[in-house]
């Protein structure tokens, strides 16, 4: 199973100015979370990310950022660690709008879902075994697809990281790369954006 881009949301998980110091390849993960927001805004991917107690922990790093504010993310303020408990869920799958038309619409389970509704998150993060694992493992209770980019994940310690990638595969998320997202979101050389999608990787 491919990524399909136009069922593809993209939710970035708390990369902020005192905690990214302290991650495992901190500058690695963060140069795959900007390409990610970056290519969120060149293929109108929607995105949000979220902060965790923003005034313990900073705003969100500026060169992330900077790449979010292209895409015209949204941001989650948030206090428990899963971004879910927070409303997270109700950004990403917005409750259906009241059908229109008289007494003889169809019934409910005949009805077609929101031509505009996507269900599957690409999502990074810090820490990968705590905000990142909680939200991720909810989205899955909440039968959305989640696709956990693994190079744009970090944890103060690999073992912590590498258990939160098992536990996440164990329970259905997909583990794929940055470049995994961008490729599959394009799947051609001949798509429209596929050189300035490319010119972002090196």
């Amino acid at each position: 199973m491919l990524l399909d881009i136009e069922e593809s949301q993209l939710v970035l998980v708390d990369y902020q100015v005192r905690l990214l110091p302290a991650m495992l390849e901190g500058d690695l993960v963060l140069a795959n979370a900007v390409r990610l927001a970056r290519w969120a805004a060149l293929l109108d991917v929607p995105a949000f990310y979220t902060e965790q107690n923003p005034s313990g922990l900073g705003a969100t790093v500026p060169q992330l950022l900077e790449a979010l504010e292209e895409s015209e993310a949204r941001v989650l303020s948030k206090m428990q660690f899963s971004a879910v408990e927070e409303g997270l869920g109700e950004w990403l799958r917005p409750p259906a709008k009241p059908a229109q038309g008289n007494a003889r619409s169809l019934p409910k389970h005949l009805q077609k879902p929101p031509a505009d509704q996507r269900g599957s998150i690409v999502i990074a993060g810090c820490e990968a075994h705590v905000c990142l694992l909680q939200t991720a493992l909810d989205l899955l209770e909440d039968d959305f697809e989640v696709w956990v980019v693994t190079d744009a994940c970090s944890s103060r310690s690999e073992r912590n990281r590498d258990a939160a990638f098992d536990r996440l595969a164990g329970a259905g998320a997909e583990l794929v790369t940055t470049e995994m997202v961008g490729f599959e979101w394009v799947r051609s050389a001949e798509h429209p954006d596929f050189k300035a999608m490319q010119a972002l990787i090196k």
